[in-house]
């Protein structure tokens, strides 16, 4: 075996966590190759967080004429939708979302990405299988962005002609009529949405007994209550798929129903597996995963750093690129650096959205803790917005104020989840966040009323609500 390249660092994976680590490795002036099999593009650009926002504003531009209707807007019913030209036009912009994030890494690499399949022969020993056979890749640090794959349990694959999966999706050049949704996680219940909306025949199924991975029970009834009435939604249970003569089911425990397609979204899984971890001397647990440290993302005493989908604790794009971003520092320094890690933040942009930030409600210490609540339907921005009710619910501790989290269903609540996450990241009290300005009406003033009712129940204070003193001086 003769050595191909000597560099300073290796990455694996040219998606947003691995573009981000080259971004601090070139940074640092310091030798580096990226490897990446294709095909190139994030998968937030290619099958995730863009295209699924194109498809929903495409849906949102339809479902309007509902809305039109009521302001007297005259000839809606007359309406018709081209639902393949659509998703052509979805299609479209997923392509170019595509191809400017795989011009991106042809950019910033140059002719260093090798192209390419790669695993460990050791910690800092790379073979990579590429079109002109094997190459080897010797490093002094590896950063592993080596990203995720749909996870498609084993009982599917009888039923594979009629399977997809998110990365699937949006290849279809043409929209089956009926569809099933195993799994209304974001993005399941984001394209069950979007294809209801555009008129194809949604059901759903999920073992949750909540729709959206919403965790706090109010929060998730008040979504139930709004979104369940889109397509029906079967909770709480396993489904399973049935062959039939016309072709397959989608079978819960009320119903039997016939679908053309059925969208597989039960999350993602690393692909560290493809790696030869074990093999290289990597110890793992039982899940198959790294241990890491995830304030240096090092892995063990390695001069190995592991960012993104593949380490699978935040599967986002933005912590992507935060934890790329960390990795790629550390990787050429002869001590890591520990960061903060950001403020847990999700979003499910359903219109009305659904929200968490922070703590979940599930892990919060219920003893020492108050929950404000506010309703869309008690805020005058949101109730112009929309007809749907939504709920915002703030958690704090008890004896002090200190901002925990959130959860919300609602109009426009990825906006309110920005603003929340920010406070957090300041680590705010419910006093302190309430003496932010609100501006009337915004659906920002949601936020000012669940805090309000959070102050309300705490010490006294001989001041009004929302104002500060100045300090005599």
């Amino acid at each position: 075996m003769s050595i191909t390249q000597k560099v300073d660092v290796a990455i694996i994976g040219a998606g947003t966590a691995g573009l981000y680590a080259l971004r601090e490795v070139k940074r640092a002036k310091k030798s580096f190759v990226l490897i990446d099999h294709g095909p190139l593009g994030t998968t937030c650009a290619r099958v995730g967080c863009m295209p699924s926002k194109a498809a929903l504003h495409a849906a949102e531009l339809w479902a309007v004429r509902n809305e039109q209707a009521k302001y007297g807007i005259q000839g809606t019913e007359n309406l018709k939708i081209d639902r393949q030209a659509a998703w052509a036009k979805v299609r479209d912009l997923r392509d170019d979302f595509a191809s400017g994030a795989a011009e991106s890494a042809r950019q910033l690499a140059g002719d260093h990405l090798l192209m390419g399949r790669a695993h460990f022969l050791k910690p800092n020993l790379l073979a990579v299988t590429t079109d002109q056979g094997e190459q080897y890749v010797e490093a002094q640090s590896v950063v592993i962005a080596a990203g995720s794959r749909p996870i498609v349990p084993d009982f599917l694959s009888p039923f594979s002609e009629y399977i997809l999966t998110t990365d699937d999706l949006f290849e279809l050049d043409t929209l089956p009529e009926r569809l099933g949704v195993l799994g209304l996680g974001a993005i399941g219940l984001e394209m069950g949405l979007t294809m209801a909306r555009l008129g194809v025949e949604v059901v759903g199924a999920d073992m949750a007994d909540a729709i959206g991975g919403i965790k706090d029970p109010e929060v998730a009834a008040a979504a139930m209550e709004t979104l369940g009435k889109e397509f029906p939604m079967y909770l709480g249970a396993p489904a399973e798929l049935e062959s039939t003569e016309q072709g397959v089911n989608l079978k819960t425990k009320e119903a039997s129903i016939a679908v053309d397609k059925v969208l597989v979204a039960l999350g993602r899984r690393s692909n560290l597996d493809q790696l030869d971890l074990a093999k290289a001397g990597f110890e793992l647990n039982a899940q198959g995963q790294l241990s890491y440290d995830r304030n240096t993302l090092q892995v063990g005493d390695w001069p190995v750093f592991i960012a993104g989908d593949a380490n699978s604790e935040r599967t986002l794009m933005h912590e992507a690129a935060a934890e790329g971003a960390m990795a790629g520092f550390n990787a050429v320094q002869r001590t890591p650096q520990k960061f903060a890690r950001k403020t847990p933040l999700a979003i499910a942009f359903t219109q009305p959205d659904i929200i968490s930030v922070g703590a979940l409600f599930g892990a919060l210490d219920k003893d020492n803790l108050l929950i404000g609540q506010a309703r869309s339907r008690a805020n005058g921005r949101s109730r112009i917005l929309s007809d749907a009710d939504g709920l915002l619910r703030i958690y704090a501790q008890k004896d002090t104020g200190k901002l925990l989290g959130a959860s919300m269903v609602g109009p426009r609540a990825e906006h309110l989840g920005q603003m929340l996450a920010l406070a957090l990241e300041q680590e705010m009290t419910a006093h302190q966040l309430l003496q932010a300005t609100y501006y009337h009406p915004v659906v920002e003033e949601m936020i000012q009323s669940a805090l309000q009712d959070i102050v309300r129940r705490m010490a006294p204070s001989p001041y009004p609500l929302g104002l500060a003193p100045l300090p005599i001086i």
